[in-house]
């Protein structure tokens, strides 16, 4: 992802998506008006600045703009607070980050995974790459150890794999728009990490849907999630999911939990999975591991 591109495009999408009305400014229906978003220069009205400073920023030059430029403009675009986030990312870049090389995780952090018997747990990486999963999480998504290395990803898993699909059902379209908007964060917290967008790349050429959500710059962080899954063995499954950092473990996104509501028959469900899944690995066979280097 080229940062000056991608700025200069999240920001056209968001001015086009804002009315003038919506903004505060009258909003002509006469016909002589060609957009229905605001103008560049309605937008440097409001937010304060000149037209020439702002059309800069359009074109992707944020050199020389300051954070409360940058505030102002989102509080123009009513962006969400993740969206301002993405802006302040793309307009100011951090430094390169470092690109850590594929190491099996730690053995502690192994065996944490394993020990949440009851609860399905996934381990990320910087472009939601499964590093590592317990063996409930292999039983109600996929029997990951068996899917290449390159290929395990949940944008694999979401647009390419119909079993993971029938699952989600009517919820698959939401899953999907927020999976987009999470690797948006994503390729702007690792800036220039030739794995993020080697991985979107490679899903944008297998599937149309996941090509079309990718233009629409939608940005979110959803680190916290509700699904209802149709599970093949036990049937409705309705979790909860949380997306846990790891501070210590700077080259993983962090760690993905799921959880049913007590006493519900989605946990009775999970119980039944734990007690009889005895034969799908939590992690990848010797043949399928990064090797350390």
């Amino acid at each position: 992802m080229e940062r000056d591109v991608e700025l200069s495009e999240f920001l056209k999408s968001r001015r086009a998506r804002l009315r003038p009305d919506e903004a505060g400014l009258p909003f002509k229906t006469n016909g002589t008006r060609r957009v229905t978003g605001l103008r560049r220069e309605e937008l440097a009205l409001l937010a304060g600045v000149s037209v020439a400073h702002y059309t800069r920023l359009e074109q992707g030059r944020s050199q020389n703009v300051s954070a409360e430029v940058l505030d102002s403009i989102a509080d123009v675009l009513r962006l969400t607070g993740d969206e301002r986030s993405y802006l302040h990312a793309l307009a100011h870049p951090a430094h390169r980050c470092r690109d850590f090389p594929q190491h099996p995780i730690r053995p502690g952090l192994q065996r944490l995974l394993d020990s949440l018997v009851r609860t399905p747990a996934l381990v990320l990486g910087r472009h939601a790459d499964v590093i590592a999963w317990n063996t409930l999480a292999a039983a109600v998504f996929a029997d990951l150890a068996a899917i290449p290395e390159e290929r395990r990803t949940l944008g694999h898993l979401i647009f390419l794999d119909d079993d993971v699909r029938r699952m989600h059902g009517d919820g698959w379209h939401r899953l999907a728009r927020e999976h987009v908007a999470r690797l948006r964060v994503l390729a702007a917290r690792y800036p220039e990490n030739p794995r993020v967008m080697a991985h979107v790349d490679a899903v944008c050429k297998r599937s149309p849907e996941f090509r079309a959500l990718w233009t629409e710059h939608h940005v979110a962080a959803a680190t916290h999630r509700d699904y209802v899954l149709d599970h093949p063995v036990v049937g409705e499954l309705r979790l909860s999911a949380e997306l846990v950092s790891l501070p210590g473990d700077p080259e993983l996104q962090g760690l993905d939990l799921y959880a049913a509501e007590p006493g519900s028959a989605s946990e009775a469900g999970l119980r039944h999975l734990a007690a009889t899944t005895t034969r799908l690995p939590s992690a990848p066979p010797a043949a399928l591991r990064p090797s350390i280097t």
